[in-house]
C-alpha cells in the first residue's frame, strides 16, 4: 500500500508575506510534479472567519479555519508585518494543542514570534528575520536566538522568511527522499544549490554597500554589531586598521557623510524599526539604540527623518 501524503498546515496570519508563504508551498508542489505522486499535501488556515490579507493586498480564503483542522503532519505559522500588539490567545492555544500531540511545528519570518509568544520556544533554539532579531532578543532573552538562515532543532523548525522558506523546505524533502531529489525540486526554481541552515541570512557588508576596503568592511560591521552600546568613532578606525583622520577621510569620500553621522543613522534606523514592530516605550527604545535618553533620541530622529519617533509609532499603528 502506498504510503499517505506527509500533510503541512499554513496558518497565515494577517499581514503574511506572499513570498515566504509561496516559497514554502512550491517545493511540495514540484515534489508532486516531478514523481507524479502526491507526496505532500498542504491546508492553508485562516484565525478567524474573514479572508487573510497578505502584506502585499492579497486575500486569499484559506480551506479551513482553527476550528476545522484536517489531521496534520506538521504546522507552520507564516507571518510577517504588524505583529507588535499580536495576542490572539485563540491562535496560542491551538498551536499549543498543535504541539501537544507531538507533531513539529515551525515558525516562517516572524512566525517564530508567534510560537515564542505562545510558550513553544522554551528550550529550543531559533531564528527569525534579521531585521527583527533585535526586538525578538529583548522580548525572549532566554531563548536561544540565531542569525542562521533556517533552524531545525527536534520538533521546531524556524526560518528567516522570503527565499529561506524554500530552502528549510528543500532540507526537509532531502531528508525524506534523498539529496539528489531535493536538487531535482530545486532545479525547477532555478535555485542553483542547496543553501545549508547555518549560512547567514543577509548579503555581506561589501556586496550591501558595494565596498570592497577590507577597512571599512570592518568598520561597518563593528557599527552594525555594536548598536546598544556604540564604539567611539577613532576606536572603530584603530580596530579596522587606519588612522582616525584617514578613516573620516575614506568615510566620506565613500558614504557622502562623517563615520560619526553615519553611525547615529544605523541606530536611528534600528530605532525606527523598533517603533514600528514593538511596543517598547521610548525610554526603552533609546536605551537599546544607544541614545542617553528618550529626549536625546527625540532630537536625533527629528533631526534625521523630519518627524518626532511619537509621530512615527502613530503613523503605523
Amino acid at each position: 500500500m502506498d504510503k499517505p501524503p506527509f500533510r503541512v498546515g499554513f496558518l497565515l496570519l494577517p499581514q503574511y508575506s506572499m513570498m515566504a508563504l509561496s516559497s514554502a508551498t512550491e517545493p511540495l508542489r514540484s515534489a508532486n510534479y516531478i514523481t507524479g505522486q502526491p507526496l505532500y499535501e498542504w491546508c492553508l488556515i485562516k484565525p478567524g472567519a474573514a479572508p487573510t490579507a497578505s502584506s502585499s493586498g492579497f486575500e486569499i480564503s484559506p480551506q479551513a479555519a482553527l476550528a476545522g483542522v484536517p489531521e496534520l503532519d506538521l504546522v507552520f505559522v507564516v507571518a510577517s508585518l504588524g505583529l507588535a500588539q499580536y495576542r490572539d490567545v485563540r491562535v496560542f492555544d491551538w498551536l499549543r494543542r498543535q504541539a501537544d500531540t507531538g507533531k513539529p511545528v515551525g515558525g516562517i519570518s516572524l512566525g517564530t514570534l508567534i510560537l515564542a509568544r505562545a510558550g513553544l520556544l522554551d528550550g529550543y533554539r531559533c531564528t527569525i528575520h534579521w531585521d527583527s532579531m533585535r526586538a525578538f532578543a529583548q522580548e525572549f532573552p532566554r531563548i536561544d536566538v540565531c542569525r542562521d538562515l533556517y533552524c531545525i532543532d527536534r520538533q521546531r523548525l524556524s526560518c528567516g522568511g522570503g527565499t529561506s522558506a524554500m530552502d528549510m523546505m528543500l532540507d526537509l524533502i532531502a531528508r525524506a527522499h534523498g539529496k539528489p531529489f531535493a536538487m531535482e525540486v530545486a532545479d525547477q526554481f532555478l535555485h542553483t544549490r542547496l543553501r545549508t541552515s547555518t549560512e547567514g541570512q543577509r548579503m555581506s557588508v561589501q556586496w550591501r554597500y558595494g565596498i570592497d576596503d577590507r577597512r571599512l568592511v570592518k568598520a561597518l560591521t563593528l557599527m552594525e554589531q555594536n548598536i546598544e552600546t556604540p564604539i567611539p568613532t577613532h576606536t572603530v578606525a584603530s580596530l579596522a586598521g587606519v588612522s582616525a583622520r584617514q578613516f573620516e577621510r575614506l568615510w566620506l569620500q565613500h558614504f557622502g557623510a562623517t563615520p560619526t553621522r553615519f553611525y547615529i543613522g544605523l541606530r536611528l534606523k534600528a530605532a525606527q524599526k523598533l517603533l514600528q514592530e514593538s511596543t517598547y516605550s521610548l525610554h526603552d527604545i533609546a536605551m537599546q539604540c544607544g541614545f542617553a535618553s528618550s529626549s536625546h533620541l527625540g532630537r536625533q530622529y527629528r533631526q534625521y527623518f523630519g518627524h518626532t519617533p511619537g509621530q512615527e509609532r502613530k503613523s503605523r499603528h
